[in-house]
């Protein structure tokens, strides 16, 4: 039997279908010789600190740094991840060989060799890489199975991050919550999170830093249209004062009517950054919900897979786009056009040189149907995204007005749409102004001038004052963190930057709602500001490697060369455990005597989520801990209380029980406040919740 092993129990059963494999067992699917079975994403995770020596139980200064000489594995201490790994474990010891068919990324290899390695996989081991699930897309890929040799360096740049995060995670967070922390509160820190909470720490002192100045601008306004005066913005009132003087009760007279027609090239296909960025502007929706909801049209069939860093298509798909537009049944009036001719083949879609593993996100032309709310509007995005690209550029002429009022210079722009092209796609947009945002002033269109002509005007001169940065939203919070922290609007020259970006387009969800999770940011509306612990954490780290975001751009710049076998993973991993080394040393010997003050639970994105998604779960709001006092070098294990039952979640206190954070991820832990009371301390919450994890073992 062939054994093909599928990251979801839902991606399973379609992999089952096409092959042929009908007859449902305990945790696989089975027949036409294929038993299909899944894990629940990660079965597997690296050992914990106390795995490699008891020594590393407790949570010591002179611990420190933890480094073992040889990473290792275990398996997720839950009981339905324990058992969906025995059935794995039996179907790979009797397999003739074993299909790896989880998701065609990093992370997606990482889990499934994980699971293979515990099992002790001796077969043949092939690689299915599709980029959608419909049935002709598994077809094609069964028919053109890698050796799973092919994807050894993807293995090794998954296995060089987990191995890293965890060297910076386990090493920073004890040392700085042993150092700096109080109360047995853990001060969370880790290779991404922490720079990216530096960018928000950053623009929110920029902000409160921010003194404004008041500047004037002259303007005048005429036949209907403003023009501003050449000269710009004025520091000292006295000189705009004395040209306004100068144009009052005078003639305006145009002096100059230039126009230079122009195209604009279709917007860009989607990546998942640009995605997220687009439904947090449009939508208001989190990085996360984004990636759930473009996860769930992928696994509909409807949009190909999400987790991409490209908005390019390969050579190879072109053949494919009239069929994938005639899919879009919703949108026949826009494809019928382009259906009726041959289909606009350009560079700025198609270029295999800006494709690796995937391209760009787009739909599959399966009809979408059965859509959530949420679902449709991503997936209209999406397609009119991808509808568009095939449109003709769209013409434009930009007009430039000069005038002039006893010899003070004045200048208009407008432009002018004369063949919409790509445009007609979003028409219904262009009439909505985003978030009630007025047009572009330059956007306008302008009456025919003259040169020549005068008249009379209206000459206004107004005091302004400069205003401070922006607070980030999560939109532009991704884009900083895809940019290593450079604002850029040129999507060539944010291409370029994206190879130093810190974070995957795949894990920058997460990590902006860990920092809500760990009380280091909440959201007022939609904008991000850092909570007292997240000032004052990022303040007490000396260390730029852990809080730049562009030193941590450039390990994943490493990560990404050791994908293309261009750089070591042992080289990589070298350098962090010198870097965490350094780090400890630095710590230990700082002198000062600062404490990092623990705010209570933040509002942060879950709290404040208006029923915008078809995501109804909310997670327990923690309590804030009861102080203990410990020893300034010492805390034990079990701050916090983990998990008995995941092992890698801590227990928290929610409205009618007490709960797992990985509840999510599977894990089952529960006890009720009705049975054993809600006002258990953290020993008390422990001993009870060990005793049920024995009970259950036991049962």
């Amino acid at each position: 039997m062939k054994v093909c092993i599928a990251e979801k129990p839902s991606v399973a059963r379609e992999i089952a279908e096409v092959l042929g494999a009908r007859t449902r067992r305990e945790g696989y699917i089975e027949g036409n010789g294929y038993q299909v079975s899944w894990t629940y994403g990660h079965l597997c995770t690296l050992k914990e600190p106390h795995d490699y020596t008891p020594e590393w139980k407790s949570w010591r200064l002179q611990s420190l740094p933890m480094i073992p000489p040889r990473f290792g594995i275990k398996l997720i201490p839950s009981d339905s991840y324990e058992k969906q790994f025995r059935i794995l474990e039996s179907l790979i010891r009797n397999a003739e060989a074993v299909i790896n068919c989880g998701d065609a990324g990093q992370e997606g290899e990482l889990i499934q060799r994980w699971v293979m390695q515990k099992a002790g996989c001796r077969c043949p081991v092939y690689r299915l890489w599709i980029s959608s699930l419909t049935e002709d897309a598994i077809r094609e890929g069964f028919k053109n199975l890698k050796d799973q040799s092919d994807y050894q360096r993807l293995y090794e740049a998954g296995l060089s991050r987990a191995i890293g995060d965890w060297l910076l995670g386990m090493n920073a967070t004890r040392l700085y919550t042993l150092r700096y922390g109080q109360n047995k509160q853990v001060l969370s820190i880790g290779r991404v999170q922490t720079p990216t909470l530096a960018l928000i720490v950053k623009r929110q002192k920029e902000i409160e830093d921010f003194e404004p100045e008041p500047y004037w601008e002259l303007k005048t306004r005429y036949r209907e249209t403003t023009f501003s005066a050449t000269q710009g913005k004025f520091a000292r009132k006295e000189e705009g004062q004395a040209l306004l003087e100068a144009v009052t009760d005078r003639p305006f007279v145009i002096t100059g009517v230039t126009k230079k027609k122009g195209k604009e090239a279709p917007p860009r296909l989607f990546d998942l950054t640009s995605l997220q960025v687009e439904c947090n502007r449009k939508f208001a929706f989190s990085a996360e919900d984004t990636l759930k909801l473009i996860q769930s049209l992928y696994e509909k069939k409807v949009t190909t897979y999400p987790r991409v860093d490209t908005t390019f298509l390969s050579d190879d798909l072109y053949p494919k786009i009239p069929n994938m537009l005639k899919g879009l049944t919703d949108y026949v009036s826009l494809t019928a056009p382009l259906l009726s001719a041959p289909i606009r083949k350009s560079k700025k879609v198609f270029d295999n040189t800006k494709v690796t593993d995937h391209h760009a996100i787009v739909p599959t032309g399966v009809p979408a149907r059965n859509l959530t709310d949420p679902e449709r509007k991503v997936y209209d995005l999406v397609a009119r995204r991808f509808i568009a690209a095939f449109y003709s550029d769209c013409e434009i002429s930009t007009t430039t007005v000069l005038g002039e009022v006893e010899k003070v210079g004045f200048k208009a722009t407008g432009k002018q749409i004369l063949k919409p092209g790509w445009r007609v796609v979003f028409e219904k947009e262009a009439q909505e102004t985003v978030e009630g945002e007025p047009a572009a002033e330059e956007n306008n269109v302008l009456p025919d001038f003259v040169k020549g002509e005068s008249g009379p005007h209206q000459p206004d001169f107004a005091e302004k004052w400069t205003t401070p940065p922006k607070p980030y939203t999560e939109a532009t919070l991704l884009r900083a963190m895809e940019t290593a922290g450079k604002f850029v609007e040129d999507e060539e020259l944010r291409d370029a930057l994206k190879e130093n970006g810190i974070g995957r387009p795949s894990t920058r969800a997460a990590i902006i709602e860990t920092l809500f999770k760990r009380n280091y940011i909440r959201k007022e509306r939609k904008n991000l500001s850092a909570t007292a612990t997240g000032v004052e954490l990022i303040g007490i780290i000396r260390d730029e490697l852990l809080k730049s975001a562009e030193l941590t751009g450039q390990w994943e710049k490493k990560l990404r060369q050791i994908e293309q076998g261009v750089y070591q993973a042992e080289a990589f991993l070298d350098e962090l455990k010198q870097m965490v080394g350094q780090i400890v040393r630095n710590v230990r010997t700082d002198r000062a005597t600062t404490t990092i003050t623990i705010e209570e639970t933040a509002f942060g994105s879950k709290e404040e989520k208006k029923a915008k998604t078809s995501t109804k779960e909310k997670p327990a709001k923690p309590k804030r801990k009861k102080p203990a006092i410990v020893a300034r070098d010492t805390v034990s294990a079990n701050c916090p209380p983990t998990c008995p039952i995941c092992g890698k979640g801590t227990l928290l206190r929610g409205k009618t029980a007490y709960g797992c954070s990985e509840y999510k991820s599977g894990c089952t832990f529960r006890l009720s406040y009705e049975q054993h009371g809600k006002d258990l301390s953290d020993e008390e919450l422990e001993a009870v919740a060990r005793k049920q994890s024995s009970t259950r073992r036991q049962a």
